[in-house]
């Protein structure tokens, strides 16, 4: 996986958008021509979305992974936009035309668990949405937990009012700000959850710090997650420098800048999307160096093997750098 190619885009039309909760709206993709399909995506998988002023944001497809013709998204307006979501709340139209990319797949879902419980806050559902989708389809059970502060702020209850009664299907919906509600218990999630099972959170940053603690002791491959957020600043501290291998170009990054930063200011221009290290979108080859990792993509054994590395958000703990750029 390595920066995004223009062989790599295609464009959609926007053929409806879909008031889901407050804040938050649906938008179904369609190919340009009625007939054709578009590239398949497995579940979990996301697009990242070209938008004016080189804006390039991801967003998970939350439909059934069996549909070949249209791409489902659904958008939080973030107070803290930094135009990615507002645009697509404010400018976007029936009718649009939009970039975007092929799907990509960072939070992809075990087929052979015997069992899924699937663990969403706000916005966070829309992943796990393509996953009880699959999940059904391969007639494995599965629990859902969907936190919210109310009903009013849980988007697509009505697409999971339709699994009630399902065979393997349960659905459980906590609002904490409602009369009587209380925070989810992650906790009591993981111990109840059965033999073999496999267990995937997505949502904001408390709620996947919780998690993390509450499956601990599990074994690792049979828990995952997908962040919205960095868990911690890019790497800003030291300054280094860094050889292009490709164009033979060097630059010096100094202390309080980033290594994106660097890259653009010389004209350099990899793709990158959440400038946060959660959705890959800048991962670059490192050739020689070693990488200090800040990213939220990389697992803990391709970060120790040091070959890759996201630019949006990761630095140097040595003095030089050589990627493949």
């Amino acid at each position: 996986m390595s920066s995004a190619t223009v062989s790599s885009t295609l464009q959609v039309r926007v053929r409806a958008t879909t008031y889901e909760a407050q804040k938050v709206l649906g938008f179904e993709l369609v190919p340009l021509e009625p007939a054709t399909e578009l590239p398949a995506f497995t579940a979990g998988a996301h697009i990242d979305v070209h938008l004016p002023g080189g804006l390039l944001r991801s967003y998970s497809l939350l439909n059934d992974p069996r549909e070949s013709r249209r791409y489902c998204l659904g958008v939080n307006l973030d107070a803290q936009s930094r135009g990615g979501s507002r645009h697509m709340h404010e400018q976007l139209r029936t009718g649009s035309v939009l970039t975007i990319s092929k799907p990509r797949n960072l939070f992809e879902m075990d087929e052979s668990s015997p069992f899924n419980v699937f663990i969403a806050g706000g916005i966070g559902i829309t992943p796990l949405l393509s996953m009880i989708a699959r999940s059904q389809a391969l007639g494995t059970p599965w629990r859902l937990h969907y936190a919210a502060r109310t009903r009013q702020h849980a988007g697509f209850l009505d697409l999971l009012a339709a699994y009630q009664g399902q065979p393997g299907a349960d659905v459980q919906l906590n609002f904490d700000q409602e009369p009587g509600g209380q925070m989810l218990d992650l906790n009591a999630v993981i111990s109840a959850l059965p033999v073999g099972a496999h267990v995937y959170a997505c949502g904001p940053q408390p709620l996947l710090a919780a998690y993390e603690q509450a499956t601990f002791s599990l074994p690792p491959a049979r828990v995952h997650r997908e962040y919205f957020a960095a868990q911690e600043a890019a790497a800003t501290e030291s300054g280094y420098t860094v050889t292009l291998a490709r164009s033979q170009r060097t630059l010096q990054i100094s202390p309080g800048q980033t290594l994106l930063e660097g890259l653009l200011a010389i004209g350099a221009e990899p793709t990158f999307s959440c400038q946060q290290g959660i959705c890959g979108t800048c991962e670059v080859r490192v050739l020689e160096g070693t990488p200090d990792h800040r990213d939220m993509v990389l697992t803990e054994a391709e970060k120790a093997a040091n070959d890759r590395m996201m630019v949006c958000c990761s630095g140097a703990k040595s003095a030089r750098l050589v990627l493949d750029l």
